[in-house]
């Protein structure tokens, strides 16, 4: 080893591409905790599912070979169900809603869960944008949808609501979405405005209805063996460059929210105002029927704070 080499490394992998917020927040954390280690950690950031798709980065931390990544809701297929409430569809209606559940005592029992049961330390979160269904036919009612293969991530309660309302959901990683809908395979899918833009989906889906049906957060995490094998000193680095990776991704939220439509309109998507009562009322219904025990009580709890 060179005179240099750090102590520690942290290989952060993450879905989104170079340009997404996601990874200008990254890296204003790799900047953040290589000065202020003084060297002694060096973070390096793989964008674009370079390090595999996002169940595989959960894996790929767990067994060591990857130390950090940006995940949400599959965390509840690791044994932490109540990972599902990261993204429960109309469960959330506006972004201080949002902030008062994930920053608050609901966010931190879900913390603790995915910390206890799936060994991956929640360091900091990430408000995300509404998600929206995109999709080459206007869609505003439930009936409008009449088994459309749907791309989901693979969240059991996404896939169970998605049916309930009238697709037919197909779990894939993020990464095979863009090709198989230029195949027609599928023929629409879910995300944010930020990721159907840094996607490129415009390019083969030609409308976004505006569901909003899911207002929701993701966690960066890293791996509890590999956090709690730094010293005390190196523990604090990274837990306070995370929190201020939170706010330098807020204020690029903000901001990438306010141009979002507008670019995506600019490269030939159209907007469909979609009956979001419709939808949020057979959405409910099945969210209902798909929780269960604690994670059903918490879905409840949540609900308390519109």
């Amino acid at each position: 080893m060179s005179a240099n080499a750090a102590d520690y490394t942290l290989k952060f992998g993450h879905l989104a591409n170079e340009n997404h917020i996601y990874n200008q927040a990254a890296l204003a954390f790799e900047e953040e905790v290589e000065a202020r280690s003084d060297g002694r950690i060096d973070v390096q950031i793989f964008p674009n599912e370079q390090l595999g798709s996002e169940s595989e980065m959960v894996s790929s931390i767990q067994l060591g070979t990857a130390d950090m990544t940006i995940t949400g809701e599959p965390l509840q297929n690791w044994g932490a169900p109540k990972a599902a409430l990261l993204g429960v569809p109309y469960a959330i209606d506006s972004s201080e809603m949002l902030k008062r559940v994930a920053g608050g005592e609901i966010g931190q029992e879900i913390e603790s869960q995915i910390e206890n049961q799936v060994g991956l330390v929640p360091l900091t979160w990430f408000e995300r944008g509404p998600r929206e269904l995109t999709s080459n036919r206007p869609i505003k009612t439930p009936d409008d949808l009449d088994g459309i293969i749907l791309r989901l991530p693979d969240v059991p309660l996404h896939i169970k609501v998605w049916q309930a309302l009238g697709a037919k959901p197909t779990p894939m990683a993020f990464g095979e979405m863009f090709s198989a809908l230029q195949q027609g395979t599928i023929e629409g899918q879910e995300n944010p405005l930020s990721l159907i833009e840094s996607a490129s989906l415009y390019e083969v889906q030609d409308y976004v209805n505006v569901t909003d049906h899911v207002r929701s957060w993701i966690y960066v995490v890293i791996g509890k063996r590999k956090l709690e094998s730094m010293p005390d000193n190196l523990q604090a680095v990274v837990r306070e460059a995370a929190d201020n990776m939170h706010e330098t991704y807020q204020e690029l939220f903000v901001e990438d929210q306010k141009r979002l439509r507008e670019s995506l309109q600019e490269r030939g998507m159209e907007f469909v105002e979609v009956d979001q009562k419709a939808f949020s009322e057979r959405a409910r219904e099945a969210v209902e029927a798909n929780l269960s025990g604690d994670t059903l009580a918490l879905y409840h709890k949540m609900l308390e704070l519109e």
